[in-house]
């Protein structure tokens, strides 16, 4: 029975868990160049190839314990699924290698750059490859961040070119991962398994090569590195937790928490600096945001009070 034309909008309280677990992996996201800062001494190659060998594990284990290892035996059985996921594997490499590199050079600011960035990458590649059509407001959105970007790379002197690898990656890698039906923890176990056999390598040659960190340094060093795997896992399962219970419009909100944390460590812990022209690109870009955010939330809850 629908509401009366006078009634406020109704009450859709949010599903408590499914909030909990979206803000604990934006939270976990958004405070990684914490645990990256104390990793300085390995690099960055050497830490994604450990995420990788300790991932794969900890996502099997996961998997064994949940009685789901069957999820990435048959996503891994297709021939067709199994060419997406060395795809989604290698765009989630890529990501992870210049994200580890910028927060190791110092360009936290600009890393959290591309993840502002990123869910408008996805609009556009929604358009572009799945022929997804835009409104005028969503269409002004994605100019303002395009006027964002652009104003960076003239004020600059040269595209943020960390921000658009970790955008385009990442966009890829969701698009790619899309159209795979696998599970977030199986699909996550299934790319990383796919890649075992070269993070492997690459660590067998940093230890002929002498230049291996694991067990060469210090315990602390040693535990950092093996926590690099559930790092890697606990969030990306919460997420994929959180979207099936939040509506779309809370996870589209919710998902700036994490590049906000990055922004605010790189400029009031990590003291990069953030100078007027990179404020005003900023600032574009937050409108970009702000436009499609509120674009999103409006059809979401007129949707709501036409059911």
């Amino acid at each position: 029975m629908s509401q009366p034309a006078s009634s406020s909008l109704p009450s859709n309280p949010l599903d408590g868990r499914g909030l909990t677990a979206g803000l604990t992996a934006f939270v976990i996201w958004g405070l990684l160049p914490l645990y990256l800062k104390f990793l300085q001494s390995v690099s960055p190659l050497q830490i994604t190839a450990h995420r990788l060998v300790w991932g794969c594990l900890f996502a099997f284990a996961w998997l064994a314990l949940r009685h789901e290892l069957a999820q990435a035996k048959i996503a891994l059985a297709q021939p067709g699924t199994r060419w997406r996921l060395c795809l989604s594997a290698a765009l989630i490499s890529a990501n992870w290698i210049t994200y580890v590199w910028g927060v190791a050079n110092e360009r936290v600011v600009e890393t959290s750059l591309g993840y502002f960035v990123n869910p408008l990458v996805n609009v556009v590649l929604g358009v572009v490859v799945l022929s997804e059509r835009l409104n005028r407001i969503q269409w002004t959105a994605v100019a303002f961040a395009a006027a964002g970007v652009s104003y960076l790379t003239w004020s600059a002197g040269h595209p943020p070119w960390i921000a658009l690898v970790l955008a385009l990656s990442f966009g890829l890698y969701g698009l790619v991962r899309k159209v795979v039906r696998v599970d977030a923890l199986a699909g996550l176990a299934s790319e990383t398994l796919l890649l075992l056999p070269i993070g492997i390598g690459y660590l067998i040659w940093c230890e002929i090569a002498g230049i291996g960190a694991f067990a060469h340094q210090s315990l602390g060093i040693d535990a950092l590195l093996l926590l690099g795997g559930p790092l890697t896992a606990i969030p990306l399962v919460l997420f994929a937790f959180a979207a099936r219970r939040l509506p779309y419009s809370t996870i589209g909100l919710l998902q700036y928490l994490g590049p906000t944390l990055q922004l605010l460590l790189g400029v009031f812990v990590f003291h990069e600096p953030f100078t007027r022209d990179r404020a005003i690109g900023f600032a574009l870009i937050w409108t970009a945001l702000a436009i499609y955010a509120g674009d999103g939330f409006w059809r979401s809850r007129k949707t709501t009070v036409l059911r």
